[in-house]
């Protein structure tokens, strides 16, 4: 832990690091994935639906090759050393939707249920404007499912706004993702 002064208190901060992926990392990956996605979109789903999705989804050769694509990064969040989610940015043709040149699109952004409510979402769409800006990108896009509220909410908070939706299949079961931007 760190310590900070705050107001002419002291807060003890835990430790935050990001760490970026490499291909011999797909099974941590992996882990967290199903872990993550499970927790968010399980209670929502039929187990059949959630099974068939996560193994198609998280599979090895399609994360390690997701993992060599020049044009997507992955991203684990650390908190005291302990990974507590990840981020996936994509730009050019890795993009889930064709935005164009200027646009960065945070593919998944999971946190793992233990650490959520603690900032770190917010952290990781600041890394995310941070590599954008780096790279002379002018927008930030994402998808979220219409029936996420909290996510939704949380996005639009930052200066996300929608401009669109496409369709997402979890099995045979079309689902409907909000294209959501925000203007760097």
């Amino acid at each position: 832990m760190s310590k900070r002064e705050i107001n002419g208190g002291i807060e003890m901060t835990k430790k935050r690091s990001l760490v970026r992926l490499r291909v011999q990392d797909w099974q941590e990956l992996q882990k967290i994935s199903i872990e993550t996605y499970s927790d968010t979109f399980g209670p929502y789903n039929s187990p059949e639906i959630m099974q068939a999705y996560l193994t198609t989804a998280y599979e090895a050769k399609k994360l390690q090759g997701e993992l060599e694509n020049p044009n997507s990064q992955f991203y684990f969040v650390k908190v005291e050393q302990e990974v507590a989610g990840y981020l996936k940015i994509n730009v050019g043709d890795a993009q889930t939707e064709t935005m164009g040149p200027e646009s960065l699109e945070v593919e998944r952004i999971y946190i793992r249920p233990p650490f959520k409510q603690q900032g770190l979402g917010t952290y990781l769409i600041g890394k995310a404007e941070q590599i954008a800006n780096a790279q002379h990108k002018t927008k930030l896009w994402l998808g979220v499912w219409e029936h996420n509220e909290p996510a939704k909410h949380f996005y639009e908070k930052l200066g996300f706004h929608r401009i669109g939706q496409h369709s997402f299949f979890m099995g045979d079961d079309e689902q409907t993702d909000y294209l959501m931007e925000k203007k760097l």
